[in-house]
């Protein structure tokens, strides 16, 4: 379980009013990133917000924090990903944010969602790893470059890719430690991850 400090992709499916009573976490940096219906979200910092597709969540759960997230229709699924990222060290200040993002800057190219550096307007995590999305249509192309000493787990939420050969399809993770150039390929509508991590 895990790859370098990512440590867990959960891909759920939430049936309507259904979702995860209150439980806790902590030392972890938490994302979340809804790719169909909702999700509503209440924590123990007073956060609380509904996130819908085109928004990303994160929280640092630090010295602990309790939250619970439940489908607030009464007739849509919920599909997300929530994403566990160990941080740099224990006992962090909680705290949590969220981004809305147009999904035309994701439109046929790469564009960071999370980073140490809160650049570009992503949110700010803890941990020395970039999180990036890109949408791609039939036959359209995109790369990303590693620097050295970087690592990448290649996630597919939608559609199917092929990336330096390899055919990956919706649910699909890669990792790639050898590589400096990821060539992303798309056979059709696809949406992909890259976790650029040290």
């Amino acid at each position: 379980m895990g790859f370098r400090s990512l440590r867990v992709i959960n891909e759920d499916r939430i049936a309507a009013g259904q979702g995860f009573g209150t439980h806790p976490h902590k030392d972890m940096e938490i994302l979340t990133w809804v790719l169909e219906g909702a999700i509503a979200h209440k924590d123990s910092t007073g956060g609380g917000s509904v996130l819908r597709p085109n928004m990303i969540q994160h929280m640092t759960a630090g010295s602990g924090i309790t939250h619970s997230e439940f489908n607030p229709s009464d007739s849509e699924l919920t599909h997300l990903l929530q994403i566990w990222i160990s941080p740099e060290k224990n006992g962090l200040t909680l705290s949590y944010s969220e981004r809305r993002f147009d999904p035309d800057q994701w439109r046929g190219r790469f564009k960071v969602m999370a980073s140490p550096s809160g650049r570009d307007g992503s949110v700010e995590i803890k941990q020395d790893v970039e999180l990036l999305v890109a949408e791609l249509g039939a036959g359209e192309h995109a790369a990303h470059t590693l620097n050295e000493g970087r690592y990448a787990w290649v996630q597919v939420t939608r559609g199917s890719v092929t990336v330096n050969g390899v055919a990956l399809a919706a649910g699909d993770g890669a990792a790639f430690d050898r590589e400096r150039e990821l060539s992303f390929s798309a056979s059709e509508t696809s949406q992909t991850l890259i976790f650029d991590v040290n």
